[in-house]
């Protein structure tokens, strides 16, 4: 159980962490020089070096045999969580430097709703009449682009779902967040490590080579702006509830919609206003119905003094 302190402190962090997430693409395009996939191996090397050195630092050598002990589920909650964020780094990487970062922020935009889907379905979490009506909103939002488009959007829809059930994962390991994020990378570390060796070896690759200095300087600093941001998800999404980490989560899609309409000039037409429009409308619904009960509460509490 959580106390009021704690479940403020989970709220600020989140939204430090959502508004790192949004400023995100600015930091990946500046290496869209390096195949995304060495970014993203790069991306899992660097942050499980750093996250392990804290650890070791913190903890002692043995942190990971203190993590795991007496916890036979997070052996395979942990691995497949890791599994689950390589993959939405690696797809979410290639869409920003590919050009669809207004595609990868609905992603975004339709993964708070969907964190509260998941809330609902395996966490037990309630919703009231108005907030599945904005679930209903946003789903429409994501047909109406379906259609106009002509094709199912599955940058958005991986993006969401991927991390969505990272989040469920991590919510329901009870377990240290940076002590989590260490062992999501001591499973990969090793069969990562082997494949950028292999790629070097064979011409491929280019660290602190081909890549250039201040390439290769990014890559190294991106496993810290990669671990800072997953520290801070994992520590809130144990201390306040998925719906109000969903509420959040918009932070960073807005930010990166703005980056990619005003700072990369993608595209945005009418077509696209629509379907966002709808997936906004839904967040206000949302927010509505979620501030009433606590207005209602200060007004109760007024009359009372």
């Amino acid at each position: 159980m959580t106390t009021a302190a704690e479940r403020t402190r989970g709220t600020w962090v989140a939204v430090g962490t959502f508004f790192l997430w949004g400023l995100a693409p600015l930091y990946w395009r500046l290496l869209e020089s390096v195949p995304a996939l060495q970014v993203v191996l790069h991306r899992v090397v660097w942050s499980t070096v750093f996250v392990a050195a804290w650890l070791i630092w913190r903890d002692g050598r043995h942190w990971l045999q203190q993590t795991l002990r007496g916890q036979p589920r997070l052996w395979w909650m942990l691995a497949l969580s890791g599994i689950l964020i390589s993959a939405n780094w690696g797809l979410y990487i290639w869409a920003i430097n590919a050009g669809h970062v207004v595609e990868s922020s609905l992603g975004y935009f339709i993964n708070p709703l969907l964190n509260v889907v998941i809330g609902v379905l395996f966490l037990g979490e309630r919703l009231r009449p108005l907030q599945w009506l904005s679930v209903a909103i946003a789903a429409a939002g994501v047909v109406w682009l379906t259609v106009q488009y002509g094709q199912f959007p599955w940058i958005a829809i991986v993006l969401a779902m991927s991390f969505a059930l990272y989040g469920l994962l991590r919510k329901l390991a009870h377990v240290d967040p940076v002590a989590g994020l260490g062992v999501e990378g001591a499973y990969l570390l090793l069969p990562v490590l082997g494949w950028l060796v292999w790629i070097e070896l064979h011409g491929q690759g280019g660290f602190a080579r081909g890549f250039g200095t201040t390439a290769s300087l990014l890559l190294v600093f991106g496993g810290i702006f990669t671990a800072m941001p997953l520290i801070g998800f994992a520590y809130a999404v144990r201390r306040i509830s998925l719906t109000t980490v969903g509420i959040l989560q918009f932070i960073a899609p807005t930010l990166q919609l703005l980056s990619g309409v005003l700072v990369f000039r993608e595209p945005f037409d009418q077509t696209r206003l629509i379907g966002f429009a709808c997936i906004w409308l839904a967040l206000a619904v949302f927010v509505i119905d979620i501030l009433r009960p606590h207005r209602q509460r200060e007004t109760e509490l007024a009359e009372l003094a």
